[in-house]
């Protein structure tokens, strides 16, 4: 099925560009395609464009931990065996991980970067085997066989990343209904899942989800302008017109590109 909707970037501030520099490229295997004192763009290969940058602002406050923002940034690896691959490197590189999980629709790495931004790295199942039930899709949280994904692991060779793209975005907010709609309203987006308790997620061309919304931990206040973490996120969507700035209701900036 061709994708009428991707998130093409995620830009995020920054407290120590050369800290972060070293967790993106040195442990995840991100590529550095262009690099300044300000900040640096980074690409899954040399040959690919950029789709994470690292703005620096030493002076950025950290967020209250009650505020909206990012919950986690997804990348989507090509296969399972190229998870896998990329887990064996990264453990041996250094990375300490948040959790794993099996979703049904997916399997997914959880980690957090030097700033605590969230992030899932994941490989989807086949559709035709994404869970269903009473009609609506059932992603679940159980447990993932860790042994069997290192097993299926391909060699990452040079570009571990080769291939990947972020598949979604979640983002903390503090009203659900209110932000459903706005992101129902700005990409076309429908809910595939509203069961889970306390998040709901949305997507376009029957995808699991493009983004997902929760209000866990009780978030009460907007994304304070100018704070560490998501400056802005990119979505790029088929047919569309010419590139718009947004705000959404949380003050979490988003732009919007023709594809």
């Amino acid at each position: 099925m061709t994708s009428s909707l991707r998130l093409a970037s995620v830009a995020l501030r920054v407290s120590d560009l050369a800290r972060m520099m070293d967790f993106y490229s040195r442990q995840l295997g991100f590529v550095v395609l262009r690099q300044s004192a300000g900040g640096v763009e980074l690409a899954t290969a040399a040959d690919r464009p950029a789709i994470l940058t690292l703005i620096a602002d030493r002076g950025a406050p950290a967020p209250a931990r009650d505020t909206a923002g990012l919950f986690h940034a997804a990348l989507l690896l090509p296969t399972r065996a190229a998870l896998g691959g990329w887990l064996r490197r990264a453990a041996d590189a250094g990375v300490e991980f948040d959790g794993f999980s099996d979703h049904g629709v997916s399997e997914a790495l959880y980690l957090t970067d030097p700033d605590g931004n969230g992030l899932e790295f994941y490989a989807d199942r086949p559709r035709e085997r994404w869970p269903f039930k009473d009609g609506g899709l059932a992603m679940g949280t159980l447990p993932l066989d860790v042994d069997s994904l290192l097993r299926a692991g391909a060699s990452s060779g040079p570009t571990p990343l080769h291939g990947a793209r972020w598949g979604h975005l979640h983002l903390r907010v503090t009203d659900l209904d209110r932000s459903e709609k706005f992101y129902r309203d700005h990409l076309g987006v429908t809910v595939t899942q509203g069961s889970y308790p306390g998040a709901r997620f949305l997507a376009a061309d029957g995808y699991h989800h493009h983004l997902g919304l929760n209000t866990w931990g009780r978030p009460r206040s907007p994304q304070p302008s100018g704070a560490l973490g998501l400056a802005a996120a990119t979505f790029a969507r088929k047919g569309g017109g010419a590139p718009k700035d947004l705000t959404d209701p949380d003050g979490i900036g988003l732009r919007l590109i023709p594809d």
